[in-house]
Formats: structure tokens, sequence, C-alpha cells
């Protein structure tokens, strides 16, 4: 299992005697939508829609054609949940897409430190206490989010459910990919 870094540079995990139990977080482990889709507390329609829009696509699995299962891997779920919660505090899609590529270029790593925050109309990325301050002075933040705090929820949220590894495709599945491609 790999951990994930914490502001202050050291990693999550580090200081956990036992690792049993917690939910996977690389890349090559996922949760089928459902799943995803309640760890994140959104719909399945939800959820469908954002990756056929592109919002927050799968990482460790993605539709290839009917029948095919989608795998979000633990950061795409903490993606799913953050856009949630934006949603929820009436920013705009647009806006959103906008903070997601962000948190994207800012990666996993560099997330448990950050706040997001916003006016209502932009979102920004806040990666130190200073800047949280600075943006409070300057009268701009109205709300932010702790992501640090949403990991910790979709992370107790995993605990209850089995991550699965996506099986390698077999040749007529791969033929299948490939004519639906």
């Amino acid at each position: 299992m790999s951990v994930e870094e914490r502001g202050d540079g050291a990693s999550f995990g580090d200081d956990l005697l036992f690792t049993d139990g917690l939910p996977a977080m690389d890349d090559e482990v996922g949760y089928r939508g459902a799943i995803a889709a309640r760890a994140a507390g959104i719909t399945y329609r939800q959820l469908d829609y954002w990756a056929r829009t592109e919002l927050v696509v799968p990482t460790v699995r993605g539709a290839r054609g009917s029948g095919s299962q989608r795998l979000y891997g633990f950061r795409d779920i903490l993606v799913l949940k953050l856009v949630k919660e934006l949603l929820n505090t009436g920013i705009s899609l647009q806006q959103i897409r906008t903070a997601v590529d962000q948190l994207r270029a800012a990666g996993i790593r560099d997330l448990a430190g950050t706040t997001l925050m916003s006016d209502g109309a932009s979102v920004y990325l806040c990666t130190s206490n200073d800047e949280v301050i600075d943006l409070l002075s300057r009268g701009q933040g109205v709300f932010g989010i702790a992501v640090g705090k949403v990991f910790h929820e979709v992370e107790a949220t995993l605990v209850e459910f089995d991550a699965l590894t996506p099986e390698p495709m077999d040749d007529l599945a791969a033929r299948r990919s490939r004519r639906t491609a």
C-alpha cells in the first residue's frame, strides 16, 4: 500500500502500527462505480455523467464498451467528494472543472495540507495558512474546504468496501475493446 504525504513532509501511514483494513491508495486497485458513488456521497447518475463529460474519469479502468465496469481509485473518489462539496456550496460546474484541473496539477501528495477557498465565483487552491489568511484579508474567501479532512472521510468510508484489481484482458476482450474504440 502506498502512503500519502502530509503537509509536514511526513507521510500518512508512517505513524501507523497496522495498516490492515485501510483502503488501498495505489493506482492498481479500484472500486466499482456504485461503491465510488456511495463513498463520495453522490448518485450513480452523477458519477456516470461526470465520467462521460470527463470531469472526473476513473484512473484504474475506464469503461470500454457495453458491460465493462469502471474502476475508480482512491484519488478519483477523493476528487468526486470534493466536487460534491463544491456543488453543495453553489459553485458553478465550470468553476469546478477549473478547480479539478488545479487539483490534478497539484497531485494527491500535496492535497493533505490544501484548503479549497471560494468567494462564490472562483475557487482558489491554498497550500499554506498564509495563503488562506492573505485571501481572507483581501475579502475574497467566503468559505473553505479542508482537503485533508475530506481525505480522511473518504478513507474512513472505503474501509467498509473491498477494492478490486482489474483483471488482465484476455484475447477476446482485447479484440472487442479495439473494435469498439
